[in-house]
């Protein structure tokens, strides 16, 4: 049993890092299914991504080692590189001077093998407490497989076999304000402790217990879990006052806890971490830092959608507050029939401008389930998925903007240094309207045919407004440059914007509603090779080629009661930035509503697919 403070991080002393000898960094990302290497070199013209490998990742048996997958990966690299990177005895070589030809300056690591990062979360109050503990457990990184509370309307029995239930890496337990009754938190954490939850690894293995919660009761708490087959950590209040809510030393703590007691029972995950130069992240959290950096070093309120093939990951950072969600039932692949129930097929379907058979679809989205690796072999088949697509983003989108919100009932101070007023609680940090950037990342998006499809099924599902850039993961990097940032922000950053993002260009899209066909708004694009003016009217989509590295000025006068940043009907002009797709306008008004007669709807999609250039003859 141990205070945070008392706890050294697991593994092997780091090596003290000097930033400006670094030119060779080498990373790799330990996923469910494959593990991915990147080398980062030093050029004349910055730091820049140059070779990229991939291997199955062995976490399982027969090889229950996932350094063998590392080493795969990374051998692969040596192999396009010529550069030798794995000693005899299987470890990654580190260079002994600048000009050694082998080897590399820093190693880094991050993982969601063996299913990631698992925690229930625990809280007096579901609204609250609880709820700031979720928040805590996501921004780590972890997937919250539960989260059990005093009103969460169940009875004490049913809570205590749900415990049992679970096999958590963790427990994050929370409740009351510091200073305040103790009574309900102490009888919270007596209620998890005689349910003795299981971890995953079994054996003497000792659960870690992180209590983050009214500091008068701590001393109760540990005589609850001070007793064989916990492992308790003590850290300062999720919420010390109604007003606040201090997520920073619990998210720390979760990431030490993560590396002492969840990687180091994982097969082969001690001998990885006496390999790496920093600590090994789980790669939810990584990619979440990464975006982070980007929203503070650039000014900007950004938002990133992760879809995979069971889950689908949101993350947004608005005015410096950082929200992360898991929509656990919502994939492409494995919850591909989660997504079809909860959506339901008719609304898939509105996205489709072809004939389909619907029993036969029904059948497709099962062989799905049964083979999640196949892909779509004819256009039809392309046409529904990113169909589906765009209901799981939604859908997910949706859970995001209903999490990330401000405290209920107060006016509050999120985090530490990051004061801003609200005028009622409850509301949605997310505005859609003040965001800046929107990324892409995952199979559907990330590996569409053509740069066009990525951004209409963004622009479809999260309904941006006003001015927004779009931009996808090229080859799903941000996690490596997550845990990058911690050891050289400089070349993280650099690799980010040069290297990880594909931009995709801009979309300047009319927030409310008006008639078919009618006045939206006008335009005058400026730019080098550039000039255009015109009208929108409401219902339409026009892409403009501006490509990458080119900019242009967009001057837009919006008619009466059509806000496209600056408020309803007034002038706004504002300079964007090129991409793969080039500039969108979109007149079909937020929210997005389409026709309900099929042949309307139909002829609007053929129009906008066209107009994208989505689905060549």
């Amino acid at each position: 049993m141990s205070d945070a403070h008392a706890t050294k991080p697991h593994g092997a002393p780091r090596r003290t890092i000097d930033p400006s000898r670094i030119s060779v960094i080498l990373a790799t990302d330990c996923g469910s299914t494959t593990t991915k290497a990147i080398m980062i070199e030093r050029t004349p013209e910055g730091f820049r991504q140059t070779y990229r490998g991939e291997a199955p990742t062995t976490v399982e048996e027969p090889f229950a080692d996932v350094t063998v997958g590392v080493t795969n990966s990374v051998s692969e690299i040596a192999e396009l590189s010529g550069r030798r990177l794995v000693a005899e005895d299987g470890t990654i070589i580190r260079r002994t001077r600048p000009d050694d030809p082998d080897g590399c300056d820093v190693y880094i690591s991050t993982s969601s093998a063996g299913g990631g990062l698992q925690m229930m979360v625990a809280g007096v109050v579901k609204q609250m407490t609880a709820e700031s503990a979720k928040r805590a457990a996501l921004g780590a990184g972890a997937i919250v497989m539960d989260t059990i509370a005093s009103n969460d309307k169940r009875r004490p029995h049913e809570q205590i076999q749900r415990i049992r239930e679970l096999r958590p890496d963790m427990v994050l337990v929370s409740g009351g304000t510091d200073g305040g009754n103790t009574t309900q938190v102490v009888q919270l954490a007596e209620l998890i402790a005689p349910a003795r939850p299981r971890p995953r690894f079994g054996g003497e293995y000792r659960l870690p217990i992180i209590f983050a919660g009214n500091k008068d009761a701590r001393d109760a708490v540990r005589q609850v879990f001070g007793g064989p087959g916990f492992d308790l950590s003590v850290v300062d209040n999720l919420r010390p006052t109604m007003e606040q809510e201090n997520l920073g030393p619990a998210r720390d703590r979760i990431h030490d806890v993560f590396l002492e007691h969840v990687m180091a029972h994982a097969p082969g995950y001690d001998k990885l971490m006496s390999w790496t130069d920093a600590p090994i992240m789980p790669t939810p959290g990584a990619v979440g830092d990464i975006l982070q950096a980007i929203a503070k070093g650039q000014g900007i309120n950004a938002v990133g959608v992760d879809i995979g093939g069971a889950t689908t990951d949101v993350f947004s950072v608005f005015d410096g507050v950082f929200n992360r969600t898991v929509s656990a039932n919502l994939g492409m692949s494995y919850s591909i029939s989660n997504v079809c129930a909860e959506a339901g097929m008719e609304r898939i379907l509105r996205w489709v401008h072809l004939d389909m058979d619907e029993r036969e679809l029904r059948n497709r989205v099962k062989n799905k389930m049964i083979r999640p690796t196949t892909i779509p072999q004819t256009l039809e088949a392309l046409i529904f998925e990113q169909a589906v697509a765009r209901e799981a983003l939604r859908l997910a989108y949706q859970q995001h903007k209903e999490f990330a919100t401000t405290l209920k009932g107060v006016q509050q101070q999120r985090t530490v240094g990051d004061v801003f007023s609200q005028q009622a609680s409850g509301q949605s940090l997310v505005d859609s309207m003040r965001l800046d950037l929107l990324v892409a990342s995952g199979g559907v998006l990330s590996h569409a045919p053509r740069m066009s499809q990525t951004a209409l099924m963004l622009v479809d599902s999260f309904e941006p407004e006003g001015f927004t850039a779009l931009a996808k993961d090229s080859i799903f990097m941000m996690p490596h440059l997550g845990v990058l940032a911690g050891v050289h922000r400089e070349a993280a950053m650099e690799v980010f914007e040069r290297d990880c993002l594909i931009m995709l260009g801009a979309c300047v899209a009319a927030k409310g509603e008006g008639k078919a066909g009618k006045p939206c708004f006008r335009y005058a694009i400026s730019g080098t090779r550039i000039s255009e003016k015109g009208e929108m009217a409401f219902g339409e989509l026009r892409r403009f080629d501006l490509p990458p590295g080119q900019t242009a000025n967009v001057e837009v006068q919006p008619e009466r009661g059509i806000d496209l940043g600056a408020g309803p009907g007034k002038a706004l002009a504002r300079t964007v930035k090129g991409g793969t797709v080039g500039l969108i306008l979109d007149a079909r008004g937020r929210p997005l509503s389409l026709s309900d007669g099929l042949a309307a709807r139909r002829t609007d999609l053929r129009r906008w697919y066209a107009a994208m250039d989505l689905y060549p003859a």
